[in-house]
């Protein structure tokens, strides 16, 4: 298994663990800056995983996280808060 691929944002870091991604597209629907895009690759399951288009614009809100059902992408603050 990948262990995933990570960002650097202006607020911290996102991870993406593609093979936990079953390709539902929720982080890339509702991320509210949309930095996130479908990948051209597919993981270990066939699915196309999400990854970070703009780190840049990244504010870390963790909201990909709460809304991830496969726990394949979280997100790492610089304040050490995670996932909030």
């Amino acid at each position: 298994m990948t262990v995933g691929r990570r960002w650097k944002t202006a607020h911290g870091t996102i991870t993406i663990a593609a093979d936990l991604c079953k390709g539902c597209g929720l982080c890339i629907e509702f991320c509210p800056k949309q930095v996130l895009g479908q990948s051209e690759k597919f993981n270990q399951k066939g699915y196309h995983y999400p990854e970070m288009l703009t780190p840049e614009a990244c504010v870390n809100c963790g909201y990909c996280q709460l809304i991830c059902p496969d726990f394949a992408i979280w997100n790492e603050r610089e304040d050490g808060e995670n996932g909030k």
